[in-house]
């Protein structure tokens, strides 16, 4: 084989090679995995501003109603297909415990409890009256529970409960950790729902 044809035989192997990676560089990238399930509705401009109360843990900080608290611990809870949050805050007073409850059912609900230390009432009937209201039965059942942080529960359980409303939108709770076996002990908890706008949160990291 006489010299130039060995020059053209390399030029169209190095023509060839060119022409492959020009190729695999225009080839497009692969398509993102698609996103999960989202809410349509769901205000992520708000999210932006306030911080998402979904995404709450332990040591991040949460503004309600001017009072800036530590969540200290969470409950995330499951019953069949429906979940909730309980966040367990602290605000450094000492009170009674405060917690801010956060769930989707479609829509953002948020709603903020307080303990209620020596509460003699106790759940059962279709209405109860306590300090000066009457609650209405609203819901109740038995959900499982993961805890993170510090709730002063168990990593894993189970709890009743039981929820009553009053007619100025007052809640009323009572929840129950005793294990098979035992007999019912009671928290109660008095609450009230708060608006978006009424909550703050700041994310720590981690």
């Amino acid at each position: 084989m006489n010299g130039p044809v060995i020059v053209i035989i390399a030029l169209l192997v190095l023509v060839a090679v060119l022409l492959v990676i020009l190729l695999r560089r225009r080839r497009p990238a692969p398509a993102p995995a698609p996103a999960g399930p989202q809410d349509p509705f769901r205000d992520a401009g708000e999210d932006a501003l306030r911080g998402d109360p979904r995404t709450l843990k332990a040591g991040d900080l949460v503004e309600i109603r001017g009072t800036t608290y530590t969540v200290r611990g969470t409950l995330t809870y499951r019953e069949q297909s429906w979940s909730w949050a309980e966040h367990m805050l602290d605000d450094s007073s000492g009170g009674p415990k405060v917690w801010l409850s956060v769930e989707e059912d479609p829509d953002l609900e948020l709603s903020l409890w307080r303990e209620v230390p020596g509460a003699t009432v106790l759940p059962g009937p279709q209405s109860v009256d306590f300090d000066g209201r009457r609650y209405a039965k609203d819901d109740s059942g038995k959900a499982k529970f993961v805890s993170t942080g510090t709730t002063g529960l168990s990593a894993t359980g189970t709890a009743k409960y039981v929820d009553y409303e009053a007619k100025d939108g007052a809640l009323l709770s009572f929840e129950s950790y005793a294990g098979p076996g035992e007999d019912d002990k009671w928290e109660v908890g008095r609450g009230e729902t708060l608006t978006r706008a009424e909550v703050r949160v700041w994310s720590q990291g981690g």
